[in-house]
């Protein structure tokens, strides 16, 4: 991933603003001061600032166009977020480039098991009579939406999110980041009534968690075929953002884009795009299509610490979800998807030209106890193929990937030093990797 790939964020979604009508006082206020300290007798200050300002320009000018020193160039990343020296030593431009990759670490969550196997296996309907309104969705949707508390020993405050009822005994669907790191958790139904919750299982590729509750007669979800949404397509969601005064909105939009290849924290997700209103607090809910059919669980939105962005959220497709859940109840786990146990990025075109590197993919992190760490790959190797195949972004490595199974090998062409190495790996679970 290239080093702004995260500059999203699935937390602290919501900082309160102040309102409009206080902030527009202090403005007035503020300028209502200024306009009673202006006077006269500060020309001397606007004559000595102009002359200031006009040496500063002089200055500027001759610097500009006095040309960049090798060793001293200034860039943009290929972000254009940041503006920086370049380095003598090209791996010191990747230890900056790449200091807040992430890699895939597992979910830890303590909170007590519930036995497995489960009896039950998640169905996907068809699309069926005609659409319903966004009132109907809401009057006969809303009650099978639910509160998640996440809890940790020792720690005042809790994690908040939503979760989806998935059977009338209990089982209930969220997100893996609404209970990470707790210990304990608590589900709150429509009603108001609260049930202690058991950990199924959580599965952090997949952001996909199942709790159970001692529940009968509940108000299950129905689930809906993700597959047969296009772009376009009217959606509903229904969660708890923000906190529990805000339990049980409605909010709506249409599908923006289906597909779409997300990067977070070293996993490749590929999710539904929204312009739905989401917050913190909607994670785990779920994205109604208008037949009150869940066809995802929301899970992020997309922001910026140097941009305002809108209307651009995430959701898990219900086809990913049905997997994912049949192997929680199955077994706790998710087993059988290979990983190599890497986290590579893009070589900016600036930093290839600029150091005379082979174009593919940097090495910015190998996992321990993975096989690619046994036969010798490093941190700072340049990877120019696979299995023969040229490579320059990471889609291209996770398409021959996928293609493989648990115990298959990639061998890789790689670059390390003006060195070329041929190396093979075989691909480990997943689990096995990131344990």
């Amino acid at each position: 991933m290239s080093k702004n790939d995260n500059w999203y964020i699935t937390d602290n979604w919501y900082e309160p603003q102040e309102p409009v009508a206080a902030v527009a006082a202090m403005i007035a206020a503020d300028a209502t001061g200024r306009k009673r300290r202006r006077s006269t007798r500060l020309k001397p200050l606007y004559i000595a600032g102009g002359i200031l300002l006009l040496v500063l320009l002089i200055v500027g000018s001759s610097l500009l166009f006095a040309g960049p020193d090798r060793e001293s160039e200034s860039f943009f990343s290929s972000d254009g977020d940041y503006n920086q020296e370049m380095p003598r030593d090209w791996r010191q431009f990747f230890e900056n480039y790449y200091q807040s990759a992430d890699t895939v670490s597992p979910a830890q969550v303590d909170i007590p098991r519930a036995a497995t196997p489960i009896d039950y296996s998640l169905r996907l309907m068809p699309q069926t009579g005609p659409e319903l309104s966004l009132q109907e969705i809401y009057a006969s949707c809303a009650s099978s939406i639910v509160a998640i508390s996440g809890y940790i020993d020792g720690m005042s405050g809790y994690n908040w999110g939503t979760g989806v009822i998935l059977s009338e005994d209990g089982l209930i669907l969220t997100n893996t980041h609404v209970i990470d790191g707790c210990d304990s958790a608590t589900v709150t139904l429509y009603d108001d009534s609260v049930y202690e919750a058991r950990l199924v299982g959580a599965d952090a590729i997949s952001d996909v968690a199942v709790l159970k509750i001692d529940g009968e007669n509940l108000p299950a979800a129905v689930f809906g075929e993700s597959g047969a949404l296009s772009v376009g397509d009217r959606v509903a969601a229904i969660g708890n953002p923000l906190g529990e005064e805000f339990r049980s909105t409605l909010t709506d939009g249409i599908i923006s884009a289906i597909e779409r290849g997300v990067n977070y924290e070293g996993r490749s997700m590929t999710l539904l795009q929204t312009n739905t209103a989401l917050n913190e607090g909607n994670s785990g809910g779920a994205l109604f299509n208008m037949y009150g059919q869940v066809i995802g669980v929301t899970n992020m939105k997309m922001m910026s610490s140097y941009s305002s962005i809108e209307g651009i959220g995430f959701a898990i497709p219900s086809a990913t979800v049905q997997e994912v859940v049949d192997a929680l109840v199955s077994s706790g786990e998710v087993r059988g998807r290979p990983s190599i146990g890497i986290t590579v990025g893009a070589i900016p075109a600036n930093a290839s030209a600029y150091y005379e590197l082979p174009e593919g993919l940097y090495v910015s992190a190998v996992t321990e106890g993975s096989d690619a760490q046994a036969k010798g790959v490093r941190p700072g190797d340049i990877i120019t193929a696979v299995n023969g195949t040229p490579v320059s972004t990471t889609d291209q490595v996770n398409d021959i990937k996928n293609s493989l199974q648990v115990g298959d090998s990639m061998r890789f062409s790689i670059w390390r030093d003006g060195q070329e190495l041929e190396i093979q790996v075989t691909l480990m679970d997943t689990n096995d990797v990131y344990k």
